[in-house]
């Protein structure tokens, strides 16, 4: 029994296997049978259903199969990817029915309009240009999120990172639809700081002024260089290479440069990592050439970089450039110059080969220049040094591209080479980015000479896209309003040469210093152009009109304002204004210059700066001088953050043809030059009336110590100074000899008293001086160590200006 019972549970299991096994074989050979059929069966019509705009016949041309062909499933798939591919569907299915295929489709809608809202910091043609979605294009969702980035890239470039964008639609009839961008434009985000990290040959204040981004301020709405921006960071970051290699640090290296926004979003800090590397000094320098007939001893004038001299990177490269231009006069157009350095480490030098080959036989079939939508083409032609059909030179092209980066009209630069028709020719695509050029600039301030001080000016640096300079300006305080509008041509006649004009008014009041008020209007005609390097020339053609007045001091009518029978108002300028009027036209022709080897151009540690400048009045006109005016001064770095400065400045004027030096033209001195008195505190004065009369001749010298401030965080940008003036005004003009004891014929009271020597007026002193975000404030306190009993001192001094 027990044994037929497991012969019964084993044939049922056997049966069950068997009544599973058998029927699923026939499922799957007859659902084979069905896909070969199906996969087999000829398409015999396609049907488009669900199009509006789109024609059938377009739809049926995306499909990968046709009428008479099997039915695929492969090919289906590929032919849906097609169509969604084309973005004018927002839905595709495709199905067959018998023979017969049907294609479906929901078309994207047309958009009717494009509407931006809540924009007020960006107009809205600036968007309309950045989003590529326009009128009567198909809407697709793809491209809105494209445009959303697009718009979000555009405030962040305002330095506005909490913008949000959200894309609506209206729905219209006829399939089309409105696209409504509602934008958040949020706050805008600025930089709140700028840190640097390993740098010591330069304060973090020295190097903010080098980069082109700058911290927030009292008025960074007026300009956008507070905003933090991407790409202008990256131009930092190559601004202070260039600027370490120009001041001897060849292995200098910017091995970071980040920003981080702050916990509550508002602004971010900028962080740049330096590795300086040590200070080098040209070593030997020498050319050497390859080419046969160039003579490279003849070639060593053009070298500017000289042994013993700080390395400077930029003067390696102009001097390539410089041989280069040489060797191509000479008649080898394919000459190519390379600089070798050899640093020795140990004696912290790096000597300089320049090698003279031949370089490939390439000519530039065509130059293309885009981007320049307002900038004209001469303007980029003209910083080429080569033109098409000329060899290519690839040095040239390089200081070509870097000539335009400095014009400071174009955000971005790029050359690009790509081959000719032919092997042996080249086509350069130019690529620009152009950015604004215009600036509105305002300055604000105090001085204790004038009071509250102040400036507004309007600038275009590009004006019409011709690469010229125009600005108007109107400066003024309680003491002084001049307006000036000047015009630069920065490359007249297409040389280097820079010309331009500056109309200028000026009204300047000195009663409380001289006893009287003076204007003076005109116009300058003005020529310059680099005799070298570091040289500088400038010419000048001056016409103005002058005029000279005497305000009353006090109500009386006849200026006694003591009662004491004696007029209180300038004698020597009644005298003046009586001899040859209270007006004069000067016509003056000038020159100067200017040789300049600091190391930083606003806050040097080291170098010097020279100028010489000479002007004549008499070419026509009333009056008739000669003038000459000097200036030197000199920085010394006597540790890593102490700097020692001299300063040396002088003139003379003199006038000639019988003429006598007029009060307006003379110099008058005071704290600006030896500080420790007042504004035209010492110098030839009328003892009665305390006025200064002004001199002929002066000279002053200042030896200054600069340090940072003990237990300051360098941050702050506070420093101190201890300095000691010294210098001399004298030589009156002859009115004022021929006048000094003069008494007045009515009372025989006397009414003018000339006081004047050479004595070297002297002081000491400490300087506070701070970088603050409105712009450099200094603070003097100066006690006078030699002077006159009639000169007028000041213990304390203090200005502050700012340039936005």
């Amino acid at each position: 029994m027990v044994q037929l019972r497991i012969m019964s549970i084993g044939g049922l299991r056997l049966l069950l296997w068997l009544a599973i096994a058998i029927p699923s074989g026939l499922v799957a050979q007859i659902a084979a049978v069905s896909n070969a059929a199906h996969a087999q069966s000829v398409v015999r019509d396609i049907r488009v259903e669900g199009n509006r705009r789109v024609e059938p016949e377009t739809v049926r041309s995306y499909l990968q199969f046709s009428i008479g062909q099997g039915y695929d499933a492969g090919k289906v798939d590929k032919s849906l990817q097609a169509l969604f591919a084309t973005g004018l569907f927002a839905d595709v299915s495709i199905d067959q029915e018998g023979d017969t295929v049907v294609v479906y489709v929901i078309e994207n809608p047309v958009i009717n309009q494009v509407a931006f809202e809540g924009n007020s910091e960006v107009d809205t043609d600036t968007l309309k240009a950045e989003v590529q979605l326009k009128p009567r294009s198909v809407y697709t969702r793809a491209r809105v999120q494209g445009d959303v980035q697009r718009i979000l890239d555009v405030y962040r470039r305002q330095g506005r990172f909490a913008a949000s964008v959200e894309p609506k639609i209206i729905e219209l009839e006829q399939s089309r639809v409105n696209l409504v961008f509602e934008i958040n434009e949020g706050g805008s985000t600025k930089v709140q700081g700028i840190n640097f990290v390993g740098n010591h040959a330069f304060s973090d204040a020295q190097l903010r002024d080098i980069i082109s981004t700058t911290q927030t301020g009292w008025f960074d709405f007026l300009k956008g260089t507070s905003v933090y921006d991407p790409d202008r960071m990256n131009l930092d970051r190559e601004l202070l290479r260039q600027f370490y290699l120009k001041n001897g640090y060849a292995d200098v290296r910017v091995t970071a440069a980040n920003a981080e926004l702050d916990r509550q979003g508002t602004g971010f800090y900028m962080n740049f990592a330096i590795d300086e590397g040590e200070r080098y000094t040209f070593g030997n320098v020498t050319i050497e050439s390859s080419l046969p007939g160039a003579d490279a001893q003849t070639m060593i004038g053009e070298v500017l970089t000289h042994q013993g001299d700080i390395y400077n990177g930029a003067d390696v490269d102009k001097t390539v450039e410089k041989l280069t231009l040489l060797t191509s006069e000479q008649g080898f157009a394919f000459a190519r110059v390379r600089p070798r350095a050899m640093p020795d480490p140990a004696s912290r030098t790096i000597s300089m080969a320049y090698l003279i080959d031949e370089g490939p036989r390439i000519y530039i079939e065509r130059i293309n220049v885009s981007g320049n939508l307002r900038t004209k083409n001469y303007v980029i032609f003209r910083e080429f040094r080569l033109a098409e059909g000329d060899a290519y030179n690839p040095m040239l092209v390089d200081r070509a591209k870097k000539r335009l980066s400095g014009l400071g009209f174009f955000k971005s630069v790029e050359i690009k080479r790509r081959p000719g028709s032919t092997p042996d020719r080249v086509i350069l695509d130019v690529e620009l980015v152009e950015q604004s050029t215009g600036e509105l600039s305002f300055g604000a301030g105090y001085s204790t000479a004038e009071g509250v001080i102040g400036d507004v000016s309007i600038s275009e640096r590009n004006l019409l896209g011709n690469g010229q300079f125009l600005r108007l300006k109107l400066a003024g305080s309680l003491e002084r309003m001049q307006v000036d509008l000047s015009f630069t041509e920065p490359r007249f006649l297409d040389r280097n040469l820079s010309a331009g004009f500056d109309l200028f008014h000026k009204e300047v009041d000195q009663v409380r210093e001289a006893g009287y008020e003076s204007s003076r209007t005109g116009g300058t005609l003005r020529l310059g152009f680099p005799l070298s390097e570091s040289l500088w020339m400038q010419t000048g053609y001056t016409l103005d009109y002058s005029t000279l007045d005497i305000p009353s001091r006090c109500d009386n009518a006849k200026g006694d304002c003591n009662g004491d029978g004696i007029r209180d108002i300038n004698a020597l300028v009644i005298e003046e204004i009586k001899s040859r009027g209270d007006a004069a036209l000067t016509s003056s022709f000038g020159t100067s210059l200017t040789f300049d080897k600091r190391n930083h151009p606003k806050d040097p540690t080291s170098g010097y700066w020279l100028q010489l400048a000479t002007d004549m009045a008499g070419l026509g006109g009333d009056v008739q001088y000669a003038r000459v005016n000097a200036e030197g001064r000199f920085y010394y770095p006597i540790s890593e953050k102490i700097t020692f400065v001299g300063r040396a400045t002088g003139g003379h004027i003199e006038g000639f043809g019988g003429d006598d030096v007029r009060l307006t033209d003379l110099y008058y001195r005071g704290g600006e030059t030896v500080r420790g008195f007042d504004r035209a505190g010492f110098g030839p004065r009328d003892r009665i009336t305390g006025d200064a009369v002004g001199g002929r001749t002066y000279w002053a010298t200042t030896a200054e110590v600069r340090f940072p401030l003990p237990f300051v965080p360098d941050d702050l940008g506070l420093t101190g100074a201890v300095f000691a003036d010294a210098g001399s005004l004298f030589n009156a003009n002859d009115l004022a000899k021929s006048m000094s004891g003069r008494r007045d014929p009515v009372t025989n009271a006397v009414i003018f008293d000339l006081e004047e020597d050479t004595t070297i007026r002297s002081s000491v002193g400490v300087s506070i001086m701070w970088s603050s975000p409105v712009g450099p404030i200094r603070m003097d306190f100066a006690k006078a160590l030699s002077k006159e009993a009639y000169d007028e001192e000041q213990f304390f001094r203090f200005g502050a200006s700012s340039k936005f």
